[in-house]
């Protein structure tokens, strides 16, 4: 335990990612090409994002939603700006594909409380703020158990089962598991629901805004 929370993780990452790569390199100069002739440039979506002891990095991801205006200037509602291939990007996961280089970079794991918005910081209790303990990753423990159908403190919750127990053995577990729920597209939902959905804090009554509701964070300000 002690080995792999001070070094380990960091080799499994790079020891997958480059084992992985004559698969995931390949794949992501083809989606470049297909987002780049479908959905325009930038290729990346790119966006900050609060990581390790709350330590802001810039994540990067496929754009999946066109820059499409009204005759004013402004963007479009994200419903429209979704293309066909963006929505498929997003059922499939593959537009969080370019996130590996975050990995390599040391900015993400592959497993860990999911990285979300700077502006939910002061929005945090202090329990739910612990989810910055650790660094953040690709998939994790909220992912595979819910990820998107399940409310904001389920998840949370979550996050913090996970930063108070992870290990080699529990990673692994994690990756296997999301690679069989990817396949299966469990716990995905439109894309067309996410702008609604928005974690505005967990009040201390029954009335929250947010209890009941799925955490997810895939509208414009999430990519």
């Amino acid at each position: 335990m002690s080995l792999y929370r001070h070094g380990g993780k960091r080799l499994l990452d790079l020891t997958a990612i480059v084992l992985a790569a004559p698969v995931w390199v390949p794949l992501l100069g083809v989606i470049a090409l297909v987002v780049r002739s479908k959905i325009g440039s930038p290729v990346l979506f790119r966006q900050s994002r609060p990581g390790f002891q709350t330590r802001v990095f810039e994540i990067l991801k496929f754009r999946t939603m066109t820059n499409a205006r009204d005759a004013m200037g402004n963007l479009l509602p994200d419903k429209e700006r979704f293309t066909p291939f963006g929505r498929w990007l997003r059922r499939t996961s593959l537009d969080e594909l370019p996130e590996l280089i975050n990995v390599w970079r040391g900015e993400m794991s592959l497993v860990g409380p999911r990285p979300l918005l700077v502006k939910y910081l002061p929005l945090y209790t202090a329990e739910q703020m612990r989810r910055h303990e650790v660094i953040p990753g690709i998939t994790g423990w909220a992912q595979i158990n819910g990820r998107n159908t399940i409310t904001w403190e389920e998840k949370f919750q979550l996050d913090v089962w996970y930063v108070e127990r992870w290990s080699c053995w529990m990673d692994v577990k994690i990756l296997f598991l999301t690679i069989a729920k990817v396949l299966r597209r469990e716990g995905v939902l439109d894309p067309y629901v996410a702008d609604n959905l928005e974690f505005t804090g967990s009040p201390a009554n029954s009335d929250s805004p947010n209890r009941g509701r799925p955490a997810v964070s895939g509208s414009s300000a999430h990519e």
